[in-house]
């Protein structure tokens, strides 16, 4: 049961579902200090308080009390020139240029449910019953500016929502110059903390290293996630694995600039925070106004790596993701860009929609070329009207006929770009975001349009919405290419200009929430050159992400590993391409190929018209598979066995909602001289049940297959894999 409990004798806060607990206290009547976060407690009495006493270089903020220091109070939202020296959480600057203040607890509000964040994506709740949330209100009366922190618990989900509001309540501007999202402080510094980094085309490299004296900082200054940084921090007990162990994991809902840290005390205390950049972030706080930071979620887990991922997975696609497709299965796809890449037209584009229909495919996506043109990555975007030498029929009359073969139509946009050969540039040259002083920089020859300017939005949703209400399309790829340079906006004033890379975001945000609401019934995906923006932000508009433009089998395996640390399988966009690879030139059989994309939301890439009767036949039976177990993988329940990042093989298994469905995947990349054999153990059945293994009617005990584990044969070969169906049987099957 959910529970925010405040302790008026003690002045302290307890939130609680009771399998975690969150404390924290007023201490001196004006300072949050955090108590504990993890494994629920019934009753919080402060059994581990910390220990004070004078120490020497300390500031005493209370004079009478020298052995109190800010320098070493575990707290819950520091601030900067009051003693302590650690990362503050916050930066206000006031209008005569001055950045000292004081900020008090003044009150608390205990809300029901939890409130929606303005223009901001964010969990939610569907019920009032479900989550309760505390605010914390914060006050400075010199500089008549509140800071608001808001704590929400839920019934059914192991984290703690937190987010952060700025009110400028008196007459002069304030200068927001840093806004964390949240700062804990944790009693301990034995930890490790994992990131998730990476590049293009080799997105969520998992690492791990132990934290130190000092501090760790991961970043973005891109104007987007990024595939080099993702922003979450993961902490890790020592002995803590995938099946055991204590782990913390915090992950900002946001899809632009962030910086998170890491930081070690100098009395082995470890603070966390996570939020807006200030390198590339600043805002103008006007009179009566207030700044509401982006949600960070912090997720506990005794149970090791895989029971934190397990919340997230089951959070993000139960109280993140929204719409119609929340709860739909995800059709298979055929995407026409490796087949065709530019060289694209209506023949073409018919020839393999009827192909894929035979095959049973239920979605064609035409990729980039099909807007007038394009025929190169230099120019015509902006500029999203079909080409008719290429689509006699338009792209309308082309959906139309794709229709008509029995399967769906998808398009491919990158709404956020402008090409320099484009007539919307032409039109429109001071749309783009740039310094007035140098000429932009470019990148894939292609400059960024600054939605910071409610026009260059009004014109984005009008012409994106033009063609899905013309071709009735229920699938939209929507790629961005390129990060952000010239932090100029023509559009903003003088004293606003650095606020440019959070008004972009807002302005993103502000389209995609309203083509959602024009168009409940697409299923949009995300894309950034691949993962370049797989973030949780992106799912609160967009259900799924397209987790890497690189396609080879044997690197997905691992970019989908690392991916699933945060992000459940049925938010990845996961295709079967042609070999050799474009991206890396290996060649993998077809059956691993398939099952690596299968481990997500399955799609194809590849010109269908020139693939051979025997290759048709077994793309014909792995979609009729998949079929039949695609709720299994996109609704089930995921357990990481093998680490490809760590080793020669890769393994994961499923099971299904009900338990009645398990499905084991396992891969041995490179053939070996001597074979080991050691078997997997897989995760997630019942220790006393039977299941069946669908291949041969053979039988196994629940507690065998997780404690024996599976072998499987060898073959001579590299990229050798196994997909495994097993059905637990029934009482009276037994």
């Amino acid at each position: 049961m959910i529970q925010i409990k405040f302790n008026k004798q003690d002045n302290t806060f307890h939130l609680t579902n009771g399998r975690i607990s969150y404390c924290f206290g007023v201490e001196k009547e004006r300072y949050l200090m955090h108590q504990y976060f993890g494994k629920g407690v019934k009753e919080y009495r402060g059994s581990n308080q910390a220990f004070m006493y004078d120490r020497g270089f300390c500031s005493n903020p209370i004079p009478t009390d020298r052995t109190f220091s800010l320098d070493a109070l575990p707290q819950e939202f520091p601030d900067m020139n009051q003693g302590d020296f650690r990362n503050p959480a916050y930066v206000i600057q006031t209008g005569d240029g001055k950045r000292v203040s004081r900020f008090y607890y003044k009150s608390h509000e205990i809300l029901p449910g939890k409130p929606s964040m303005e223009d901001l994506p964010a969990i939610y709740a569907e019920e009032n019953s479900e989550a309760e949330t505390l605010c914390i209100i914060l006050a400075d009366e010199v500089m008549e500016a509140e800071i608001h922190l808001y704590y929400t618990v839920f019934e059914d989900y192991d984290v703690i929502c937190r987010h952060t509001e700025i009110v400028n309540l008196g007459k002069q501007e304030l200068y927001v110059e840093r806004l964390m999202s949240m700062s804990i402080d944790l009693p301990k510094a034995d930890y490790d903390v994992l990131t998730l980094c990476g590049s293009h085309t080799n997105e969520k490299n998992l690492n791990r290293r132990a934290v130190k004296g000092d501090s760790v900082v991961i970043e973005s200054i891109r104007g987007t996630s990024s595939p080099q940084s993702t922003p979450c921090v993961i902490l890790m007990d020592k002995d803590a694995n995938e099946k055991q162990g204590e782990v913390i994991g915090v992950n900002y809902i946001y899809s632009g600039d962030f910086q998170a840290s890491v930081q070690v005390g100098q009395y082995q205390t470890t603070r966390v925070q996570i939020g807006m950049n200030p390198l590339t972030f600043g805002w103008r706080l006007e009179q009566g106004k207030r700044f509401v930071s982006p949600e960070t979620v912090l997720a506990y887990s005794d149970s090791g790596l895989n029971g934190m991922s397990q919340i997230f997975h089951r959070l993000y696609r139960k109280r993140l993701c929204r719409g119609s497709w929340r709860d739909k299965e995800r059709p298979i796809l055929l995407n026409s860009w490796e087949a065709f890449e530019f060289d694209i037209n209506e023949k073409n584009c018919l020839e393999m929609a009827k192909q894929a229909a035979e095959l049973g495919i239920e979605l064609f996506v035409v990729d980039d070329g099909w807007f007038k043109n394009r025929n190169t990555d230099c120019t015509a975007l902006g500029d999203w009207t079909a080409d008719v030498g290429k689509f006699p029929s338009g792209i309308s009359g082309l959906a139309q006929q794709v229709r008509k073969l029995g399967i769906d139509f998808g398009i491919w946009f990158e709404p956020e770009m402008i090409s320099p050969e484009s007539d919307l540039f032409r039109a429109h040259p001071d749309w783009i975001i740039r310094s007035p002083y140098y000429e932009p920089v470019l990148s894939r020859n292609q400059y960024v349009l600054d939605l910071s300017n409610p026009e260059v939005c009004a014109y984005v949703l009008e012409a994106v919405g033009k063609v899905l209400f013309e071709t009735g399309a229920s699938y939209v790829k929507w790629d961005m290419n390129r990060h952000l340079t010239d932090l100029g906006s023509f559009y903003l004033a003088q004293n606003n200009q650095r606020e440019l890379s959070h008004r972009f975001v807002l302005g993103l945000y502000h389209i995609l929430e309203e083509l959602n609401r024009r168009f409940p019934e697409v299923l949009f995906e995300s894309c950034s050159s691949g993962g370049g923006r797989y973030d949780a932000g992106m799912l609160y508009y967009m259900p799924q992400t397209w987790a890497s433009d690189n396609t080879d089998a044997v690197c997905r395996m691992s970019i989908q590993y690392g991916t699933s640390i945060l992000f459940p399988p049925i938010t990845m966009g996961a295709h079967v391409s042609v070999v050799p690879n474009h991206q890396v030139g290996r060649t993998t059989p077809l059956e691993t190929r398939f099952a690596v994309a299968m481990s997500g939301n399955l799609g194809y890439e590849m010109d269908l018209r020139f693939i051979g009767e025997e290759e048709k036949k077994e793309i014909k039976r792995q979609i009729t598979f998949y079929k039949l177990i695609r709720k299994v993988i996109q609704n089930g329940t995921f357990y990481r066995l093998k680490n490809p990042q760590e080793g020669n093989e890769a393994a994961w298994n499923f099971v299904s909602e009900d338990g009645e469905t398990a499905l084991l995947c396992y891969f041995c990349i490179l053939a070996e001289p001597v074979y080991t054999g050691i078997p997997v153990q897989m995760q997630g059945l019942d220790e006393n049940g039977v299941y069946r293994l669908e291949a041969n009617d053979i039988c196994f005990g629940g507690d065998e297959l997780m404690n024996a584990g599976i072998t499987s044969p060898r073959v001579r070969q590299d990229f050798v894999s196994y997909i495994y169906v097993f059905h637990k049987l029934q009482e009276e099957e037994r």
